[in-house]
């Protein structure tokens, strides 16, 4: 939503502002957070106790911290997500199948978010976790699910959020990103070659979840010199897209 929308509620919006800053610096303290808000210390002490009454933040050794009351409202919403229930068994199988992480995203608000991540023996040690966010276009998940969507949807996400460089092998440029999703739309997956995180690649697969309404995809991401060759285009590509369709048939038939 723009700043400059009317309905747009400044007081709610410093309020959930403190909040991320809270989860951005690991904790901090009210002279901190009124540097990165430029706000009044007043202000932002306002804003604290009203979340710490809520129970939204908790205050530890003198540094406030965000509480697991969002944990609480977050795994209300995952466990009442159909397509979680189905590909939670489907993903573990087959992160005990290739033994890397098998991982499970959705779209919302034009990103992606990790909502499970099953690892298996071999797996590499990743950033993500459930309710992780990423830009679409850095991952093979998120292709994945920007191959399910029509072009001015796209377009849409790109004039919303950007192609933000993560790695240097990040796709920034808007043209190669609709030809790569082209080739996904083709061939059935999508790569990621260490464009989040470098050193990992990644084979994503799109799931079409409760009827269409969230766009959701599978994948699985391991270390890039054991994810390579035919293991990259080939062999993990086929599991993938297996464990994808499985989802599919279950959601359909649920």
């Amino acid at each position: 939503m723009a700043t400059d929308d009317p309905v747009n509620i400044k007081a709610t919006r410093t309020s959930f502002r403190v909040v991320e800053l809270l989860h951005e610096l690991d904790g901090a303290g009210v002279t901190e957070l009124a540097d990165h808000l430029d706000a009044p210390k007043s202000t932002v002490h306002d804003h604290l106790r009203t979340l710490h009454d809520l129970e939204y933040v908790v205050k530890l050794d003198g540094s406030y911290r965000i509480s697991t009351k969002f944990l609480e409202l977050g795994e209300y919403e995952r466990e009442n997500m159909l397509v979680y229930e189905i590909a939670k068994p489907e993903l573990d199988r087959l992160a005990e199948q290739t033994g890397d992480h098998a991982n499970l995203m959705i779209e919302e608000h034009g990103r992606g978010v990790y909502i499970y991540k099953s690892t298996g023996t071999d797996a590499a040690r990743l950033d993500t976790y459930p309710g992780f966010r990423t830009p679409l276009h850095s991952t093979a998940l998120g292709k994945a699910i920007l191959s399910e969507m029509p072009d001015d949807q796209i377009r849409e996400i790109v004039d919303e959020v950007g192609l933000p460089r993560i790695t240097r092998y990040t796709i920034t440029d808007p043209d190669r990103l609709f030809e790569e999703i082209e080739t996904i739309r083709e061939q059935g997956y999508a790569l990621d070659r260490q464009e989040r995180a470098e050193g990992i690649q990644c084979v994503g697969a799109p799931v079409n979840a409760d009827g269409g309404d969230r766009l959701a995809a599978v994948s699985v991401s391991g270390l890039a010199s054991k994810m390579r060759g035919d293991r990259l285009t080939e062999e993990v590509p086929e599991l993938v897209k297996r464990t994808a369709n499985k989802i599919e048939v279950a959601l359909k038939y649920s």
